[in-house]
């Protein structure tokens, strides 16, 4: 695994956090595996986990940061197939090879699994079950965003899952009468175009609207101030 390096962290010194100590996630457990299952490793932003076509002898977990899994048409098209954050699981597939690409958005870190001692204990294979009932959620969302969103609510929908508790059941609704939100993308404007299956042109065309209606600013490439989450949440057409 290119630029991947294990890192024995102490408490102390470790930013990385497993899920079961995640505020925000409190219904998923972390794998919490001995040091012999598995190994935390540290990653730099835009490092490849794997290829397609590598092996597909190790599975791994999301501690810290953002991945990405996608797959490369032959004609060099790229689809960014999911988007994963701490918690997730990927690397699991039926095959000896991996079937897509893993690569990582922004530094972070991720744990390291040996298959086959996942397959050997059935308390790992709970707690993967588990977050993969969870994935396979999101999965079936964005199987709907490409199959018959619009442009506008296919962005609309990616704006308003990098909101915390905003949108779908358990929405906690405005704060008072704020209902702005700041998001820090970890993408490029051809990364979302790839996960929303649209072009680079389509995606700048659909931010210009949003604009135009009032409801984000864009001062920054990286930044996107919403000022009306709720209208945001209307656009996604799932309302």
């Amino acid at each position: 695994m290119k630029q991947m390096i294990e890192d024995r962290i102490s408490p102390r010194s470790s930013p990385c956090r497993d899920l079961g100590h995640r505020p925000e996630a409190p219904a998923r457990p972390s794998m919490a595996p001995q040091p012999e299952q598995g190994h935390r490793a540290r990653l730099a932003q835009h490092s490849h986990i794997f290829r397609e076509g590598d092996s597909s002898d190790r599975i791994y977990q999301v501690i810290e940061g953002a991945v990405m899994l996608y797959k490369l048409l032959p004609d060099g098209r790229r689809q960014v197939v999911e988007l994963l954050g701490p918690g997730d699981v990927f690397g699991l597939t039926d095959s000896p090879q991996h079937e897509c690409s893993a690569e990582t958005l922004v530094a972070g870190c991720v744990r390291v699994f040996d298959r086959a001692a996942v397959e050997s204990s059935p308390q790992l294979l709970r707690s993967i079950s588990h977050c993969l009932r969870v994935q396979i959620c999101a999965l079936h969302e964005h199987a709907v965003l490409l199959g018959r969103k619009s442009a506008l609510e296919r962005l609309a929908s990616f704006l308003l899952r990098c909101i915390p508790d905003r949108g779908g059941i358990g929405c906690k609704g405005p704060l008072l009468d704020k209902d702005t939100a700041n998001i820090r993308l970890r993408m490029t404007r051809q990364e979302i175009a790839d996960y929303l299956g649209l072009t680079i042109e389509t995606v700048s065309r659909a931010f210009s609207e949003l604009r135009r209606r009032g409801l984000v600013t864009t001062e920054k490439i990286d930044e996107v101030l919403v000022k009306d989450v709720c209208a945001i949440c209307r656009l996604t057409g799932a309302h």
